[in-house]
């Protein structure tokens, strides 16, 4: 077994993947949108649980508490758990249920887009981590 591949299996083992570099860069990112989503005029996105940081158990479905202002031009948002975009969403404040997580790292992000699925601008994401569950 080469090198490389040892260090794959390991990982898989883990719980954790290899993720694409632009999935990779966004926790670097989670500070920067704060800043760029104040700069929408009228728009805001909070998200008010769970927390960024939280210790979540893997395998459970969580409730995702936010508030969200389109600002001009924003017509509805989505939620991305990871890479995978979830159905729009018109109410702006409630809860979405999040799907069941596996163990690990996951980024949580709301992007408010237009009719046509195009980018406002404004955004906000959090990370949480998974862990076996606590039975």
């Amino acid at each position: 077994m080469k090198v490389s591949h040892f260090y794959v299996l390991l990982l898989a083992i883990l719980g954790l993947t290899l993720a694409p570099a632009a999935f990779a860069d966004r926790a670097a990112d989670i500070k920067s949108e704060t800043a760029a989503t104040a700069a929408v005029e009228g728009a805001s996105i909070t998200i008010l649980s769970p927390t960024d940081g939280a210790h979540l158990d893997a395998g459970e479905e969580y409730p995702l508490t936010y508030e969200v202002k389109p600002g001009k031009g924003g017509d509805h948002f989505h939620v991305w758990v990871d890479d995978k975009r979830g159905p729009g969403i018109h109410d702006n404040k409630g809860t979405y249920t999040l799907p069941k997580l596996t163990p690990g790292e996951h980024v949580i992000y709301i992007g408010v887009v237009d009719k046509s699925h195009v980018p406002t601008g404004p955004k906000k994401s959090i990370i949480v981590v998974a862990g076996a569950d606590k039975k």
